[in-house]
């Protein structure tokens, strides 16, 4: 079965950076529509960050507007999601989960790959 597997992940001080990849291992994702999820301790797995298969329309969750950025580059079937000023409560294990449709959506439910997940650690 196809995968989608996660990297750079890490654990860095508050106010920090770090970027995520995500790559498929077989299939192309070109035509589907990716996010990222999180799911911190104990909590619910979360929506993060959304893009459209062509890059055009993104969505953010509120609590990460302004400091994250999600990206693609079709030509290297690579999904990144920048993050800067990190905060503690940012820690989470995160996944990138891809949809079959052009459009993006915030529900976990429309995605049906899904990453193993990397684990995300701020420090305060």
């Amino acid at each position: 079965q196809e995968q989608l597997v996660e990297s750079g992940g890490g654990l860095v001080q508050a106010g920090g950076s770090l970027r995520l990849s995500c790559a498929p291992s077989g299939r192309t994702f070109r035509r589907y529509a990716m996010g990222w999820f999180r799911q911190a301790p104990g909590k619910e797995r979360e929506f993060v960050a959304g893009i459209s298969s062509s890059g055009a329309t993104i969505i953010y969750a509120d609590s990460v507007k302004g400091r994250f950025t999600i990206s693609r580059d079709n030509g290297k079937n690579t999904l990144y999601l920048q993050m800067n000023s990190l905060k503690p409560e940012d820690t989470a294990v995160y996944y990138c989960a891809a949809r079959a449709s052009d459009y993006v959506q915030r529900e976990q439910r429309e995605y049906y790959y899904w990453g193993q997940g990397t684990q995300v650690t701020v420090s305060s």
